[in-house]
């Protein structure tokens, strides 16, 4: 079974995944394909708002969300982090890099670049950034500016791919057709590979 896996690094929402959707698919022996994007032009393609410009019930009501999942998770949260919207685009590079890589663990990395911006006031668009990141996850540090060209040609069409799959946000995870939509989808995934 495949998962195709739409994250944003500057999400909250894929930070509060932390690594249960790699967990989720080596339970059910699938294989789980991570597909960074740009979040702000998927809102932009497919109808969405980008949280500054939301109306500001919107707005107090989407930290409040942030706040009760978090602590539902157990995780630590900032909600109005330093360094966000950060650019999305050099951790979700790397984050390509490092699944072609795969001398390490790609799970263990999306958490720890977007736990950095979510919960630990660090800039995820810097290199260093991303290279501590990098090393933590057992990568080689390097890797931040490998495959770069390979990286944004990839990064652009998980957009396209996403768009034409119906995806409209992150996380968003389908499987064979079927959509998830958000962390609080990931029991309903769990179910459904379980079921198939």
């Amino acid at each position: 079974m495949q998962i195709d896996y739409y994250m944003a690094t500057i999400s909250p929402f894929t930070y509060l995944c932390g690594t249960r959707p790699a967990e989720i698919a080596a339970k059910h022996g699938a294989t789980l394909t991570y597909k960074p994007l740009d979040i702000m032009a998927l809102f932009g393609r497919t109808g969405g708002t980008p949280p500054k410009d939301r109306h500001e019930n919107r707005k107090a009501y989407r930290l409040v969300e942030i706040r009760r999942t978090a602590a539902k998770v157990d995780m630590p949260i900032n909600l109005q982090p330093a360094h966000w919207p950060a650019n999305p685009a050099p951790s979700s590079y790397a984050i390509i890099a490092a699944a072609k890589d795969g001398s390490g663990d790609t799970a263990a990395l999306v958490a720890r670049l977007t736990r950095a911006c979510w919960a630990e006031e660090r800039d995820i668009a810097q290199d260093d950034v991303i290279a501590d990141c990098l090393e933590a996850a057992g990568f080689d540090r390097a890797l931040v500016d490998k495959g770069m060209m390979e990286g944004a040609e990839i990064y652009a069409r998980n957009l396209e791919q996403a768009v034409a799959a119906g995806v409209f946000g992150a996380p968003f995870f389908i499987v064979d057709g079927e959509p998830f939509w958000g962390q609080d989808r990931l029991d309903d995934l769990d179910a459904f590979l379980a079921a198939r």
